[in-house]
């Protein structure tokens, strides 16, 4: 038996220009994967001003995108995803969690399994995250010789939820890792591709996660509508017990508490919204979204 909530999401995504935007074109990375235990139920997709153009696409790393193009002078643009995602607990963790973690770093590219194949794309450097020999230290604090993958795992989850601040002012959607690295401070984007970029510099492969989380209102208050937030989190390769999901930002492995959207290698292959827009000039944006439970569910 296996238990589970089914989510209503929206993501509500308003950009409001300081002059008329004569075209646009976007790229939308909001509809939620589905797999075993992340079940798409239902998705929509809903833009204003109406695009002329709307195509749905699957990319490299298997996420859904839609293509959409708004040619009507607008100043102001919104796009709302809304789903309803069945969340699982993830199944028991394999007896390979329990290996020594050098295992995993053998070369992927001789493991023919298909999750050995994907996983090798996930070990080098990516557009946001490098390979350094100060990722490598902070992260064999936790790695010793011999140590459990799982084990290792958790404790540098732990570390860089002590070690790191959450704090919204020191970075930017442009900050560096290694600029994160130092100041200690960040957005769960930035703990995410920190840990990330400790794990791929001791050779272990890993990816970015983005999705949402599930909050819960202080005891007597109700529910805030649009006090959820957008997340993201990590997952890590493990020969013979494949992806394990991690989140530094909570010091938790994410449970039916996690939706996933999609994964890629850095924040910059799932960004929920991104484009090229014609006039415009400044802008102000502003996210809002909202996970409500609605029922639980037993499989």
């Amino acid at each position: 038996m296996t238990l589970g909530m089914l989510y209503k999401i929206s993501h509500r995504t308003t950009y409001r220009y300081g002059s008329a935007v004569s075209v646009g074109n976007h790229v939308a990375c909001l509809k939620p994967r589905s797999y075993q235990e992340n079940r798409l139920v239902q998705n929509k997709l809903r833009i204003s001003p109406a695009p002329v153009t709307l195509t749905e696409r699957t990319d490299y790393f298997g996420n859904v995108l839609w293509f959409f193009t708004v040619q009507e002078p607008h100043q102001e643009l919104v796009v709302e995803s809304q789903s309803e995602v069945l969340r699982t607990s993830a199944p028991p963790v394999n007896s390979g969690a329990f290996l020594p973690w050098e295992e995993s770093t053998l070369p992927l590219v001789e493991d023919h399994t298909p999750q050995g194949l994907d996983a090798y794309q996930y070990q080098f450097e990516s557009p946001r995250i490098r390979i350094h020999a100060d990722f490598a230290s902070y992260a064999r604090q936790s790695f010793t010789p011999g140590r459990p993958m799982l084990e290792a795992l958790l404790e540098l989850t732990s570390r860089i939820h002590q070690d790191f601040r959450f704090d919204s002012r020191v970075t930017t959607v442009r900050t560096t890792t290694e600029e994160v690295f130092k100041k200690r401070g960040g957005v769960c984007q930035d703990f995410a591709h920190v840990q990330i970029a400790c794990l791929r510099s001791i050779h272990l492969a890993a990816r970015y996660v983005s999705g949402y989380l599930r909050t819960y209102p202080p005891p007597g208050k109700p529910r805030a509508i649009g006090a959820d937030a957008s997340h993201a989190w990590v997952s890590a390769y493990c020969r013979g017990a494949g992806w394990l999901d991690m989140d530094p930002t909570n010091d938790v492995a994410p449970t039916d508490g996690h939706v996933t959207v999609a994964w890629g290698r850095d924040y910059g292959d799932v960004s929920p919204l991104r484009g090229l827009i014609l006039g415009g000039g400044s802008h102000k944006l502003h996210v809002e979204v909202d996970m409500e439970p609605l029922a639980k569910a037993t499989l």
